[in-house]
C-alpha cells in the first residue's frame, strides 16, 4: 500500500490517465479497433528523442555551452538574460523539460557563486516560462507539439507559421522581464571548463539529425527506430533505458481514453459542440487542470482546427504549476536548493505566469486564434 501511494504521488497524471482509460473501456469493450488509437509515429519519435537528447546532455554539450556564455556576462542582468535565454533557445530542440533539468541546476550553482541568491527565485521562474514558451516553435520542442504535428499530418512550414509570431513576442516579453534584475557586476568564478565526451557527442548528434529527418518526413519512423536502437545498442546500450517510460505509458492511456470517447456518439457530439468556436480557450483552460499534454491528446479528436489547438496548449502551459509538467520539474529543482523558500517561489511563479498568460492570450485573440 505504501508503494502504491508513493507511485500515485510520483505519477499522478499517468494514474489519472489509466483510470480514465479503464472506465472508458467499460463503455467501449476492447476490440480490434483499439489498435488504430495508437499513434506509433509519435510514440517512436518521442522515445528516440528522449534517449538521444539524454545522450547529448551526458556528453557535456549543454554544460560547456552554458559555461562559455555565462563566463562572458558582464552584469547580473546579462547573466539572467543568458540563463533565461539558454532555456528559451535550447527548448526548441531538446524539449522544455530537458532544458530545465539542464539549466536550472546550473543557474542555482552560478547565482550561489555570485552571492545573488536573492535573484534565484525570479530567474528560475523566468527560466520555466522561457522553456515552456521557447519549446512552442518546433514540433520537437515538447510532447504535445510532436503529437499534434503527427496527428494532423502537418508540414514543418505550416507548423512554424502558426507558432513563430507568438514565439517571437514571447522572446521580447522575456527580455523585458529581465530588465528589473540588477546591473551590478557579478563576482563570478565558474571554475574549469566542463569536459565533452566527443564520441558520445558525435553518435547522439548524428542520431538527433535522423530524428529531425523523421519530423520533416524524409525518413520513416520505423527506420529511425531501427537506426537509433542499432547505434545505441553498439555504442551505449544503457542509453536505451533512459527514456521517460511513464510518459510513454501516459500517452498510451490517453490514446485509449480519447479513442473510446470518440466512439461514444453522445459524448463525442457534446465535446464537438463545446469546442466549436472556442478551441483556443478550451485548450488553454483544460491545460490548467489536466496539463497541456493530456489536453492536446484529448481535444484533438474533436476538432479539425489545428491552429487554435496548437496555440491553446502551448500558451496554456503557463498559469498553474500543473499546466505544464515541465513547471513541476523547476519547482522540484528549486526546492532542493539550499535555503529554498517554496511558498515565495509559488507566489512569484503565479504572478509572472498569469501576466505572461494574459498578454499572450490577448494578442492571440486579437489576431484571431
Amino acid at each position: 500500500m505504501r508503494y502504491i501511494i508513493s507511485f500515485i504521488k510520483r505519477e499522478p497524471v499517468l494514474v489519472a490517465a489509466a483510470v480514465c482509460a479503464a472506465v472508458s473501456c467499460c463503455f467501449v469493450p476492447p476490440d480490434g479497433a483499439y489498435w488504430s488509437y495508437f499513434d506509433l509515429r509519435t510514440l517512436a519519435l518521442l522515445y528516440c528523442l528522449m534517449v538521444v537528447v539524454a545522450g547529448l546532455r551526458q556528453a557535456g554539450l549543454f554544460d560547456r555551452m552554458a559555461h562559455a556564455l555565462c563566463g562572458r556576462a558582464g552584469t547580473v542582468r546579462a547573466l539572467a538574460m543568458v540563463l533565461v535565454g539558454l532555456c528559451f533557445v535550447s527548448a526548441m530542440l531538446i524539449t522544455n523539460d530537458v532544458a530545465l533539468l539542464t539549466f536550472v541546476p546550473f543557474a542555482v550553482t552560478v547565482l550561489t557563486l555570485c552571492r545573488r541568491q536573492q535573484d534565484l527565485i525570479y530567474i528560475v521562474v523566468l527560466q520555466t516560462v522561457a522553456a515552456n514558451l521557447g519549446s512552442m516553435l518546433t514540433p520537437v520542442g515538447n510532447p504535445q507539439n510532436l503529437y499534434l504535428y503527427s496527428r494532423y499530418n502537418m508540414a514543418f512550414g505550416d507548423f512554424f507559421a502558426i507558432t513563430a509570431p507568438v514565439w517571437g513576442l514571447s522572446l521580447v516579453l522575456l527580455a523585458a522581464a529581465c530588465l528589473p534584475v540588477s546591473r551590478e557586476k557579478p563576482a563570478l568564478a565558474l571554475g574549469d571548463v566542463p569536459e565533452v565526451d566527443r564520441r558520445k557527442l558525435w553518435v547522439n548528434g548524428g542520431l538527433f539529425i535522423v530524428c529531425l529527418l523523421v519530423v520533416v518526413h524524409v525518413v520513416p519512423w520505423w527506420g529511425m527506430l531501427g537506426i537509433v536502437a542499432a547505434a545505441l545498442g553498439v555504442f551505449d546500450r544503457k542509453a536505451l533505458r533512459q527514456a521517460d517510460f511513464m510518459l510513454l505509458l501516459t500517452f498510451c492511456a490517453f490514446f485509449i481514453f480519447s479513442g473510446n470517447l470518440g466512439r461514444i456518439e453522445a459524448v463525442a457530439a457534446a465535446l464537438r459542440r463545446l469546442m466549436t468556436g472556442h478551441e483556443y480557450m478550451a485548450a488553454l483552460l483544460s491545460s490548467q487542470v489536466i496539463s497541456n499534454v493530456p489536453a492536446a491528446l484529448l481535444l484533438s479528436g474533436f476538432t479539425d482546427k489545428v491552429r487554435p489547438l496548437v496555440l491553446g496548449v502551448n500558451v496554456g502551459g503557463l498559469g498553474t504549476p500543473i499546466a505544464s509538467l515541465a513547471s513541476l520539474i523547476s519547482l522540484k529543482l528549486y526546492g532542493n536548493a539550499e535555503g529554498a523558500r517554496t511558498g515565495r517561489y509559488l507566489a512569484v511563479f503565479t504572478i509572472v505566469n498569469v501576466l505572461f498568460l494574459a498578454v499572450l492570450t490577448a494578442v492571440v485573440l486579437l489576431i484571431g486564434a
